[in-house]
């Protein structure tokens, strides 16, 4: 199999272009419904159960936050590496990677910064410090306060674990961009074998340095596909959407159900049946959300508004968390006496999120366009 930069398209097909900015923006969006799950216990795992009492709030928040929406982050590797790959040969690839560098790297690292300041400045209120506290999101727990920690332990906080822990995503990205030239080959020249790791990798969620297993497999999903220059508008012979959708909704739904009925103690054949049914869910919704709701993303993407909005699909992905948390721990506690407010929580908090993240980003990119541009990488600049 050859590995010299393949021929391809010069222009993305214009729905393709418009799918792309669609999903890299309604991503984004669910990814604050599955951090803003603010039920017991928090921490969510394919096969976390439920404390709480079955009820129509608890179910509907479990069944989104660890069912039908996590599709989101397999999606936006695909996207990324696809778009990678398909930008091959603009540009050497040394060049690439000083680009990345500057679009990834940095912007990773002044967020990280940015949200400690922000964190220390949360401290030195009473009531925002218990909600620190509360949120119990520090991977140095018990110790959830930056007052607490070492100077190794800050400099951890900043580097490698930092407050926005979805800067994850970004990390991850950035690994695979500086190493495509040897995950090219292996996707080129031995797919089967490279997607057969990938995919165990994947399944077990197993832990690697620096990257994730998901993105190993599905950024190379992206970039074999683009490199094929295969049809990804129009959905594979074999694909059958209400059987599929059938299937994704019918595994998340029994998923959810072991979730609050499957008692201690909790073995591990549970475990490992809830992490089958949690990576089929996965992989059918993406299926499902990529091939079956091209009439959404036509509607949409024919709303000044909504393409509007996804020039800061980026803000919405740095500010949502640590945000989203400590949010909800201030409006679980000072809303207690509120009907069902853990649901309105759920439900209204994502959306006042993205209202808040466009109108910063907006308000900065009109000021301070330059400090707005080396923010964000440089994503978001166009208005329209």
């Amino acid at each position: 199999m050859p590995t010299q930069p393949l021929l391809l398209p010069a222009r993305l097909d214009p729905f393709l272009s418009q799918k792309l900015r669609f999903w890299s923006l309604v991503a984004m969006v669910l990814l604050i419904y599955v951090h803003g799950y603010n039920l017991h216990p928090r921490y969510l795992q394919p096969f976390t159960p439920v404390e709480e009492p079955l009820g129509p709030g608890t179910w509907l928040q479990y069944i989104l936050a660890n069912g039908l929406l996590r599709f989101r982050i397999p999606i936006l590797f695909a996207i990324s590496g696809y778009l990678f790959a398909w930008r091959e040969g603009a540009a050497p690839h040394g060049q690439r990677v000083k680009r990345r560098l500057r679009t990834l790297g940095l912007p990773y690292l002044l967020w990280s910064g940015l949200w400690l300041a922000a964190l220390w400045a949360l401290e030195q209120f009473p009531i925002t410090k218990q909600a620190v506290i509360d949120a119990e999101i520090s991977p140095f727990w018990p110790r959830q306060l930056l007052s607490q920690l070492s100077i190794g332990e800050l400099l951890t906080r900043w580097l490698v674990e930092p407050a926005p822990f979805q800067l994850w995503f970004l990390r991850s990205l950035l690994v695979f961009n500086l190493s495509y030239p040897w995950l090219r080959v292996a996707i080129l020249r031995k797919p089967a074998i490279y997607f057969s790791v990938a995919g165990l990798l994947w399944f077990f969620m197993v832990p690697l340095p620096l990257v994730e297993g998901e993105g190993l497999l599905f950024f190379a999903l992206g970039v074999w596909l683009a490199l094929r220059n295969a049809d990804v508008l129009t959905p594979p012979h074999w694909l059958r959407l209400l059987p599929l959708a059938g299937l994704w909704l019918g595994v998340c739904a029994l998923k959810t159900w072991m979730a609050f009925h499957v008692g201690p103690p909790f073995s591990l054949p549970l475990a490992l049946s809830m992490l089958a049914l949690h990576k089929v869910g996965e992989a059918s919704g993406m299926l499902v959300a990529w091939f079956g709701l091209n009439g959404l993303v036509r509607w949409c993407m024919a709303r000044a508004w909504f393409r509007w909005l996804t020039g800061f699909s980026f803000m919405i992905y740095v500010l949502h968390v640590p945000l989203v948390n400590y949010a909800t721990e201030l409006a679980l506690r000072y809303g207690r006496t509120v009907p069902h407010i853990h649901l309105l929580t759920y439900l209204l908090l994502p959306l006042l999120i993205v209202a808040v993240s466009a109108g910063l980003g907006a308000l900065l990119r009109w000021a301070l366009p330059r400090v707005y541009a080396v923010l964000t990488g440089g994503r978001g600049l166009a208005t329209s």
